[in-house]
Formats: C-alpha cells, structure tokens, sequence
C-alpha cells in the first residue's frame, strides 16, 4: 500500500463530512444564529452517537448513559467562568479541586502513609488527563533528581508496554527511558527492572494496569525496590485506578498497587475513564507535599505579581474540575461498586466467548481489557472485519493483536453477545481466506515491520490530515 493510498483511506475515514456540510474556514462576516449554530452541533452529535452508545467502541466513551450525561452538563455549566488560577474570585474552584484529589487519594488508601513515615500525606492537583498527569509526574522526578541529587540527565525505568505519554515526557522534559522487556505474562519482571537501574535512575514506573494488554504489574516488588534505592515508583493507574478497587473489593484478583505499599511515591488516576467524569480531567498524586512541590512552579520576581502553578497549564477550565468532583460524589461508593460488577461480568463474559474461538487467544490474564491474538490467523483482518461491523478496536503491535477495553457500554443486554457472533463470523471468514487483507488491515501489518522513521513519517501525515478543513 503506497503513502497516498494510505492517506486517501485516512481522508475517507477523518473528513466524512467534506462536500456535505459547509466548511469554516474563516471567520463569518456576521455572526450565526445561536440555534443555528446548536442545530450543526447537536446534527453532528447525533450522527456520530450510535456506535458509542451501542457500546460498539473500545474504551472512549466510559459511562455514556444520558442522564448522566446532562447532569454532568449541568454540573459544568454552574462553573463554566471559573478559572482556578484566581481562587480569590472562585473559591470553589479551590474546594473542588482539593475535594478531588483527597477522594481519589482515599480510595488509593493515601490515609494511611503517615504510618510508613510520620508527616506525610497524600497531596496532588487535577490535570487535563492522563498524559498531563504523567508529564507532571515525571517532571517532579526529573527536577528531584536534579535538585536532591545532582542528577543532570536523570533516567526513568520502564516496562516496554508503559503508555506512550511516558515517551512523551521523556522527549519534552529530557529524561532518558530505559525499557524493560515483559514476560510471557505481559507484566515486566522486578529483577530485570533493579538491573536496569544505574546512579542516573530516580523513578521506576509500573502500569495498573498497561493499555496494551490490560496487565497488571508486579506494583509490590518493583515499589520495594525503589525503597530499598531512594528513588522514586510511580503507578500508572490512569486506566485502572477508579475501576480495580471496586474489583478487589468485589473479590476480583487484583494485588495491592496503590499507597498501601511504602515504595509507591505518585500515582496517575484518570477521573474521565471509570471516574465517570467528563472529558478532559485527571489526578497526580504524591505521597507527600515535598515530591508534589517539584511538580509546581512559582514566580517570586515576576513585574506581573506573584505567580504560583500547580499544572503546566496557567488558566484551568473549573467547569470541568466542578464536573468530576459532581461525579465523584453523585455516584458514590455504591455506584461505583455496581459499574464494576457489571463491567468485570460482560469482561468474564466475553473472555470465556473467545476463548471457545478456534484460532484466537487472549494475552495474558485481563480483568477487562482484553488483547486477542492469533497464532495462525492475520488477526489484523480480523479487526479489518469488525471494523466493518461496526467496532472501534485498538490495534496493538509486538506482538500483533487488538484489545477491546470494556467500559459501561459494553455491560448493556445484548453486547457482549454482538461482539461474540461478529468476532466469531470474522475469525471464519479470515481462516477461510488467509491471503486477504483489505482495509487498514496491510497499513497495521507494514507498521508492524517497517522502520521507525517510516512509520513516524506516516503519523505526522495522519495528523496533517486531520487539520486539514
């Protein structure tokens, strides 16, 4: 498949609406109509709801019932001015915020560090989501590693299936990432993570669990080794962190990840996942006040005044720190403990309808999110074949395979079934027909082998297409 091939599909896929509805690509000489310009939002809305709401999407959308929905709307609107960076004006952005995090360190068991070491506590600030909140991270533990130990260039520890954002951080901030292989588990073994650590090392990080393949890491050994360093270990709970202690208090085999274990010095928890919260909030949290002051800058001699920010952003939309702090307390323990068990039900559901299909098997041991691999099938077909029935799933390399990240939509009556006898007539018609491949489906195969500067090349294609009017 050649380049303008690839990026016609893209096109077809990203721009459906070209030739169909007016395009803005300037300024109006005169202003639209409100209703106007509501109805092209709420067309648009209604077409592109269907397949999230049918619960045909991985991940994206996490609770997606409407009701909800407006309540959170409704949340936001009542803060829709607001701007935490004047607190003297919105107090209540203040109490919101600090409201946030200490709900989400008390369910991550932050109460209890001051028994590990006496004055500590639980603090932290709501980001913009999970990658703002692993920026932060990482830039705490880059400038501690500068300031407390004359580190220069400082390094992270990582399983090679950590989230990307990692990789980000490490590209913005001047971090060296040291990978480190996983088993056959798909959880990255300690002692291969304490024999990567060099006198550069102030974090070693762990996912609860990783994005690819839902895996939780061994978060009790790999925190007893930072502690037994002096470095930092960051858990990277932005997928799991509002789903697994639900699960665990549901009987679910979910080991300890969170503050309960001394060498856990910050977390990453995103309250717009299994938060239920809208889009756009997450939470950072430190162990203590002393790590979480290396996340925040101030201006002491600035002709502008005194100026002091927790996040990389200055002005902060309270809106929506108001609407996760609506979620967090709407939907209560009790309402958290039910999402749960109707997620890890479809999860167990679903798990044991793939495993009855011939040619296909799960990676690793997922609670609810799911890689399905094959050793004898283009499993990228496969997708390509859903794709046409109308799912949304996450393709995934080394190895190949897709995972699909069951959220609240997929507990609906009748979904999990839908997946099932769709997945099960792809696998069929794929083994029927080994030597097809249509679709995206030779795109994931070729980024699977080609080069890496090749495959970077066609990203920053896919990303000019989609700020193309």
């Amino acid at each position: 498949m050649s380049t303008p091939d690839i990026l016609s599909m893209l096109a077809k896929q990203l721009k459906p609406y070209r030739g169909e509805l007016e395009t803005m690509d300037r300024i109006p000489a005169k202003g639209r109509s409100r209703a106007e310009v509501l109805a092209i939002l709420e067309d648009l809305q209604g077409r592109e709801a269907g397949r999230w709401q049918r619960g045909y999407a991985s991940g994206a959308v996490y609770h997606g019932g409407q009701e909800h929905a407006e309540f959170l709307a409704a949340a936001y609107k009542t803060q829709s001015q607001s701007n935490p960076l004047h607190p003297d004006i919105w107090p209540s952005a203040a109490k919101f915020e600090a409201e946030v995090v200490a709900m989400t360190a008390r369910m991550l068991h932050g109460e209890g560090v001051a028994q590990h070491r006496r004055g500590d506590r639980v603090t932290g600030a709501v980001s913009t989501g999970g990658t703002e909140s692993i920026l932060l991270a990482m830039l705490a533990y880059r400038d501690w590693g500068r300031e407390e130990k004359g580190i220069e260039r400082p390094e992270i520890v990582v399983p090679v299936t950590v989230h990307a954002a990692f990789e980000k951080a490490g590209h913005y901030f001047g971090l060296d990432l040291v990978r480190v292989p996983v088993k056959d588990d798909f959880r990255v073994d300690p002692q291969a993570m304490r024999a990567a650590v060099t006198e550069r090392t102030v974090c070693l990080v762990a996912s609860a669990p990783s994005f690819p393949h839902g895996a939780i890491d061994p978060v009790a050994e790999i925190s007893e080794i930072a502690r037994e360093l002096g470095i930092g270990c960051h858990v990277d709970g932005c997928l799991g962190g509002f789903l697994l202690p639900w699960a665990e208090r549901l009987g679910y085999p979910v080991p300890a990840f969170d503050f309960r274990l001394p060498g856990v010095t910050s977390m990453s928890v995103d309250t717009h996942k299994y938060g239920y919260a809208a889009k756009g909030t997450s939470v950072v949290l430190y162990r203590n006040a002393d790590l979480f002051h290396h996340q925040c800058y101030t201006a002491a001699d600035w002709p502008g005044g005194l100026y002091a920010s927790s996040t990389l952003l200055g002005s902060r939309p309270g809106g929506l720190i108001a609407a996760a702090w609506a979620a967090l307390v709407a939907t209560g323990e009790d309402g958290y403990l039910e999402a749960a068990q109707g997620i890890l039900s479809a999860a167990d559901r679903l798990k044991a309808g793939v495993r009855e299909i011939e040619g296909l098997r799960i990676l690793g041991d997922p609670l609810f999110v799911i890689a399905i691999g094959s050793d004898t099938l283009d499993v990228y077909q496969v997708m390509e074949l859903m794709a046409r029935s109308g799912w949304s799933l996450n393709g995934l390399h080394r190895p190949a395979a897709f995972h699909i990240a069951l959220t609240r939509r997929h507990a609906q009556d009748g979904v999990v079934e839908r997946f099932l006898e769709d997945l099960r007539a792809a696998t069929a018609q794929v083994r029927a027909n080994p030597a097809e491949r249509s679709g995206m489906a030779p795109l994931y195969g070729m980024a699977a082998m080609a080069p890496a500067e090749l495959v970077r090349g066609l990203l920053e294609a896919y990303i000019d297409v989609l700020y193309e009017v």
